[in-house]
């Protein structure tokens, strides 16, 4: 726990943390109450689901576009002016929601509250590669955003929850605006993000998703992602066959929580593994993880086996954002964490999408958690695939001194 003392003590660390855990709050409350709102008015867990994914995808297609602008001018201005139309955006979804207009209309509000969106996530991750460049705590400094994430989904799902109950999803989703816009003020105003001064970038044309390495992390991501996304609406539909919708959140963030434990004992240990070798084992666990979630009969068993499932995610996170962080520069980091979170959105955004057509066919909810599993087995089998070498000449800068970095992992 030393190493997270030691991360704590850094300047810039109760900045990206305390305002990225509530910029990001949006991403685990706004999904879930959206699909619990559009599920009420429509009765459908497909048009649901399709909301949910046009908004994710939304997210997933903007993201590259702003974490470039970030690169080249600085994220001040952009998160200001999202921070202030988020809001209104979401106010407008809404809106298009409870007046039970067309689906047309429903789908491109979904995609307007998307583009809204601040860039959070990727702006925290690029800040943290500039401040611990060098540093023997980076990944240390990764697993805590890692854990940070996870505690937004397990607040974020158990806020939506008791809201829902006590009020209903219109006032989760408007909570969540509210921390999103602070959170994103917060950061525009630290001293990190407006002292950033854009490094020139050598192979601009090229960008930082060609660099080696970065297309099989971007594609086993894209698969472990997709599977994620099956199981943020298989979960909910699991929950509301018993009867129970409303702990739905209860159970994603039991799941969050697994995640948050598994990823405080990660984030302390010094691997002495290649981090291509730890992200293969890593999504080997998450493979057993999710492999018996099929068998789940109650919400009790489904609820520990989540949990122990959930111990697998952040670690997998972690080395994934340590990768990013040493195969990229610096002066385009903000685009590659993005295009981590248009893998993120955007694939989770297609798997939750295609779930709400599984669940209301004969596969059902079993076949929800079957297509869940099934995606995390191809993450794993595309890590697998050889690469070729790194050319000579193009070294990889070390995330701790001690560890071998990133061999294998050239595409």
């Amino acid at each position: 726990m030393r190493q997270y003392l030691t991360v704590w003590r850094m300047p810039s660390a109760p900045t990206l943390l305390l305002a990225g855990f509530a910029g990001r709050l949006p991403a685990s409350m706004v999904p879930l109450a959206l699909l619990l709102l559009v599920e009420q008015h429509t009765g459908s867990y497909a048009i649901a689901g399709l909301a949910a994914a046009t908004y994710g995808l939304s997210i997933a297609a903007f993201a590259p576009v702003y974490g470039r602008w970030a690169d080249r001018r600085g994220a001040t201005l952009l998160l200001l002016v999202t921070a202030a139309v988020f809001p209104f955006l979401l106010a407008g979804l809404v809106t298009t929601v409870t007046l039970g207009t067309p689906l047309w209309t429903l789908l491109l509000a979904c995609v307007f509250a998307g583009a809204g969106m601040p860039l959070v996530s990727s702006t925290v991750r690029a800040v943290w590669q500039r401040v611990t460049e060098g540093s023997p705590v980076r990944q240390a400094a990764y697993a805590l955003d890692a854990i940070s994430v996870e505690l937004v989904f397990v607040a974020g799902p158990a806020v939506v929850a008791v809201l829902v109950v006590l009020t209903s999803p219109i006032v989760a989703i408007g909570l969540a605006a509210a921390m999103s816009t602070t959170g994103a003020i917060v950061l525009a105003r630290s001293a990190e993000i407006r002292g950033y001064v854009p490094v020139e970038r050598s192979g601009t044309r090229r960008g930082p998703v060609r660099a080696p390495g970065m297309p099989r992390l971007l594609l086993s991501g894209t698969a472990l992602m997709f599977g994620l996304g099956c199981l943020e609406v298989g979960v909910p539909a699991f929950a509301d066959r018993l009867g129970s919708p409303s702990m739905s959140g209860v159970l994603i963030a039991v799941w969050s929580l697994g995640s948050v434990i598994g990823g405080l004992w990660f984030g302390a240990r010094h691997p002495q593994l290649a981090l291509s070798k730890q992200y293969r084992w890593a999504l080997f666990a998450v493979v057993v993880g999710m492999l018996p979630l099929v068998l789940a009969d109650n919400l009790l068993v489904l609820g520990a086996m989540l949990f122990l499932g959930g111990t697998t995610l952040a670690p997998t996170l972690t080395v994934q954002n340590s990768l990013v962080s040493v195969l990229v520069p610096s002066g385009a980091a903000t685009e590659a964490f993005t295009w981590m979170t248009t893998v993120a959105y955007g694939a989770s955004a297609i798997g939750a999408g295609a779930t709400g057509v599984v669940v209301e066919s004969s596969f059902g909810v079993s076949g929800a958690l079957a297509l869940a599993a099934l995606a995390s087995v191809a993450a794993l089998a595309i890590s697998l695939v050889p690469g070729r070498s790194r050319p000579s000449g193009h070294s990889v800068r070390p995330v701790y001194p001690h560890a071998p970095v990133a061999q294998g992992l050239a595409a």
